[in-house]
């Protein structure tokens, strides 16, 4: 595998789509050392290493130390990318003076929101590290209080190391007293007007964002048509919980013909402002956005199904 240098990265410079479906795994696990370096579950583009909910209060302690010990040793691997979501902005605080922190990407910052903002930020700015921040607060559903956030950020000198911002839906949910019945997308509950409102907030700014975890490993049924769902509100990414789950999130991602085709006539700077396409009108003022997502989305995972991780779920360890 290439080794990747610890160069200053900028978001322009990366694409959420690259970080696949991210593993979410807990910082006690104890294989956290050979997930990291891709000596188990190999196939996977990202991880997440949890010391928030993940892990209790009376566990932090011993999560801290286990990345104290864990750090130095992971190695920089191109195909792999690691990141930590830190509890609290004194965790992240705590974390950035461990040795071998400089072998990690970036961080995820939960419970994110104008209230702690600043005390996350003020941490991370003279650092190399991307960042997602994480929307799951009360202030989730105050569309102004977004709005302020998404300004804010935008503003932000730490701006361009914004790689997307996670969309938390179960906590959403758990604000509201509820857990998503099974068999059931986010989009049946009442997140989905959340979704739809942070979509409209922070993507006309330029910020992307990630789907919310799907936490019931048996049932991939309801699990595609969430994919679908996530797509078409242009989410980037949904965290796994289970190895198992990843081969059918990427797979999703990879792009129809249909949809390569005309994103190629679109970009292409030949044809007319607006053509027929497929028994479609394409119309390159409206369209263009849509088109670069489309060949980003192709770059990573192919055309239909010609992604690499097809065969990758018979291989799959369960996780403690």
């Amino acid at each position: 595998m290439t080794l990747r240098t610890n160069q200053q990265p900028e978001s322009e410079n990366y694409s959420g789509w690259q970080l696949g479906a991210p593993l979410y795994v807990p910082a006690l696990h104890p294989d956290l050392l050979k997930i990291a370096n891709a000596e188990k579950i190999p196939f996977i583009r990202s991880m997440i290493i949890c010391t928030e909910d993940a892990i209790t209060e009376k566990d932090v302690n011993k999560s801290l130390e286990q990345l104290r010990k864990f750090l130095p040793f992971i190695q920089i691997i191109d195909t792999r990318y690691r990141f930590i979501r830190v509890r609290n902005p004194q965790v992240l605080k705590h974390i950035l003076d461990l040795p071998g922190i400089e072998n990690i990407d970036g961080f995820v910052l939960p419970k994110f929101d104008n209230h702690n903002r600043e005390s996350y930020l003020k941490e991370l700015r003279n650092t190399r590290f991307l960042i997602m921040p994480t929307l799951e607060s009360a202030d989730v559903f105050i569309p102004s209080a977004m709005r302020e956030l998404a300004l804010s950020l935008a503003e932000d000198p730490i701006r361009s190391r914004i790689l997307l911002l996670r969309i938390g839906g179960n906590d959403l949910l758990n604000l509201i007293g509820l857990r998503r019945p099974r068999g059931v997308t986010l989009y049946e509950t009442p997140i989905a007007t959340v979704i739809s409102q942070l979509v409209i907030t922070f993507r006309p700014l330029g910020f992307s964002l990630s789907a919310p975890v799907f936490e019931y490993l048996a049932d991939r049924d309801t699990l595609n048509r969430e994919i679908g769902l996530d797509l078409a509100h242009g989410l980037i990414g949904k965290t796994a919980i289970h190895p198992s789950q990843i081969p059918l999130i990427e797979n999703r991602y990879a792009v129809s013909g249909l949809d390569y085709k005309e994103a190629l006539s679109i970009l292409d700077g030949q044809g007319p402002a607006v053509f027929k396409m497929h028994e479609a009108m394409c119309e390159i003022s409206t369209h263009s956005n849509w088109a670069r997502q489309i060949l980003t989305r192709y770059d990573v995972y192919g055309q239909d199904d010609t992604i690499r991780v097809m065969n990758a779920v018979h291989s799959v360890s369960s996780m403690a």
